[in-house]
């Protein structure tokens, strides 16, 4: 995006890929389908950004959704709002719209050199190494990097970056797993009965975070849990880990319902009802619900309309860690705020600038990723146009 934006004002743009061929994550987000952005409103939009938000406004005023979509018509992919408010291309896959993208860098003039490494610098130049392991040095009049976060190495961004720039002084939060799977010690019955099993319609928080549940459909994986709602509470489980080594996850399993209708329903138990079928015909518990709740509590579930009532809002899970960051969607971390200023420069290092998953910030899946990475590298690259400017 970068490149796209320097080249359309007459810049002369070498992009350096280390994969062999570009957009390879990109291309793997389309394997659902390539969620790009969201249509809700700014008001709600803004929040999904936790505590980048305020600095992020800005630069989704620069390119927000509407840009974003805009930007895929022109190249021939217009988009769909699905029912969920997400935004996909019509298409519903990635190939087209890089392919198309490609093309118009071509055209742009933009060279793409693949299998270039970027190692460092060498007194003001940059420092790349081809496949062969043979090192270049390469001038530039301006530099933006947009090297990733450390999710899905083998596509390329594997956090190798940090240590270089941190030798350079800039300050680099650790990179750490976002939008990953969290692991739970679940019985081995409980793992081998429903490994692979969506726990539909539930709504999930962390217990003394103070936050709202968030609702969706969560996943039984054999390690532990993943999904959505998973994902969009990940840091404040990641900061419960870290306060105090595990955190305890509160299961709504039927948010939709309060206590006391919970209550009413329940009490309609007849006498010959298992608890199985008491919850499965009162209040619509699916098998994996009910193990759920009998997994949470040693004791025998409760056969008071009103203490099951209670429960079934709020089953407790616990969770140990995350899954690794290489199984993770994307990372949390990178370039902390404080090094750049609102062009995105980094102040220690001027004339070069960072866009995209190497700043500090996160974002639940949703389409937020995408509509952020594009965003900072127009921003990156404007910044970059005033500064050859000046």
């Amino acid at each position: 995006m970068a490149a796209e934006v320097l080249a359309r004002a007459g810049v002369a743009v070498t992009v350096h890929d280390r994969m062999p061929s570009p957009a390879r994550k990109l291309l793997l987000a389309g394997h659902g389908g390539l969620n790009l952005t969201h249509s809700e409103d700014r008001d709600a939009f803004l929040p999904r950004y936790g505590t980048s938000a305020e600095r992020l406004a800005p630069m989704l005023e620069v390119f927000g959704p509407d840009d974003l979509r805009d930007w895929c018509a022109g190249l021939g992919e217009p988009t769909f709002v699905g029912s969920s408010g997400r935004v996909f291309p019509r298409s519903f896959r990635a190939t087209p719209l890089v392919r198309a993208w490609l093309s118009r860098l071509a055209d742009l003039g933009v060279r793409i050199e693949r299998r270039s490494r970027w190692t460092g610098w060498t007194d003001e130049n940059l420092s790349l190494t081809d496949v062969d392991g043979r090192q270049d040095d390469v001038s530039s009049d301006v530099t933006v990097f947009a090297l990733g976060g450390a999710s899905w190495p083998r596509l390329g961004s594997d956090g190798g970056w940090v240590g270089t720039f941190s030798d350079r002084g800039v300050t680099v939060a650790p990179l750490r797993p976002a939008n990953v799977g969290m692991r739970v010690g679940w019985s081995a019955r409980f793992a081998d009965r429903f490994e692979g099993t969506p726990l539909k319609h539930v709504a999930l928080s962390v217990r003394g975070d103070g936050g709202p549940a968030v609702p969706g459909d969560a996943m039984v994986t054999r390690a532990g849990i993943e999904g959505g709602p998973v994902y969009a509470i990940g840091a404040a489980i990641r900061g419960a880990l870290d306060h105090a080594g595990e955190c305890v996850l509160e299961v709504d399993l039927r948010p939709a319902l309060t206590v006391g209708q919970l209550t009413e329903r329940l009490e309609r138990r007849r006498p010959k009802d298992s608890v199985s079928s008491w919850l499965r015909r009162t209040i619509g518990l699916d098998p994996v619900g009910v193990a759920l709740l009998r997994e949470s509590h040693d004791a025998a579930l409760p056969a008071h309309p009103a203490t099951m009532a209670t429960r079934v809002k709020s089953v407790p899970v616990v969770v140990t860690g995350t899954m690794p960051i290489e199984k993770a969607i994307s990372s949390a971390g990178g370039i902390a705020w404080s090094e750049v200023d609102d062009t995105l420069m980094l102040r220690r290092l001027p004339g070069t600038f960072v866009a995209g998953e190497m700043l500090d910030w996160e974002a639940p899946t949703g389409g937020y990723l995408l509509q952020a990475s594009f965003s900072t590298g127009v921003v990156a690259a404007q910044g970059a146009l005033a500064w050859l400017e000046r």
